[in-house]
């Protein structure tokens, strides 16, 4: 469904078998990171994906709704072909912050609750923690855009593929994004340094994975 269909949180969509490949490819590639948690989206394909991550890690996959796709309301199960002739859609793409979905949510609460997620899990987990949250296109763009200081009407100039890998460090002073929709390669530059002195500025890395999820 991913491209046709707008899914939203329609319920059962599972991931079909290239994404299921794509969710073990890039939980091999994981394999060397030590993650703290996984936290995921309540959907199902974004469930798989968390699971394929954690399998081998002897931790249970986490659900935080605030990382589930944005509420589309009417939009949801529909075409996109056919959304792209509502007035709404230019909307959506030029001045998102100003969008709402009818009988949904607006796609800056989206964002403020999303942001508000990954927050919790940083202090939660700690300064050091390298954690992994599955989420959505939309989710992760707007994760993105707030980390790299971008008003929410910037973020459709952001690229989120399914399963691709994203990865933002958290300072005290300020995010830096490390990685964006990566998709194949090497992850060793993740690996955490050596035991460094408590003088230096500690961090915290959301690595985020999109969940097999359309972005608008």
């Amino acid at each position: 469904m991913t491209g046709p269909v707008l899914a939203g949180w329609t319920p059962g969509v599972h991931l079909d078998d290239r994404g299921k490949a794509q969710a073990a490819t890039l939980a091999e590639r994981l394999l060397p990171i030590p993650v703290a948690a996984v936290v995921t989206s309540p959907l199902e394909r974004c469930q798989e994906t968390a699971a394929a991550i954690a399998a081998g890690r002897q931790m249970a996959v986490e659900t935080d709704d605030r990382l589930g796709e944005c509420q589309y309301g009417d939009w949801t199960g529909q075409e996109i072909k056919k959304l792209a002739k509502d007035a709404l859609w230019k909307v959506v793409q030029a001045h998102p912050s100003a969008a709402a979905f009818p009988g949904g949510e607006a796609l800056r609460d989206t964002q403020v609750r999303a942001i508000d997620a990954v927050r919790d899990h940083n202090a939660r987990l700690g300064d050091d923690a390298t954690w992994v949250a599955v989420s959505h296109g939309d989710v992760i763009k707007a994760i993105v855009a707030d980390a790299l200081g971008m008003h929410l009407d910037m973020f459709q100039r952001i690229q989120v593929d399914p399963c691709s890998l994203t990865v933002i460090r958290y300072t005290t002073l300020r995010p830096f994004v490390v990685r964006l929709n990566d998709v194949g390669g090497p992850v060793a530059d993740l690996l955490p340094p050596k035991r460094r002195s408590r003088r230096r500025a500690a961090s915290s890395d959301a690595a985020v994975g999109g969940g097999a999820g359309e972005s608008l």
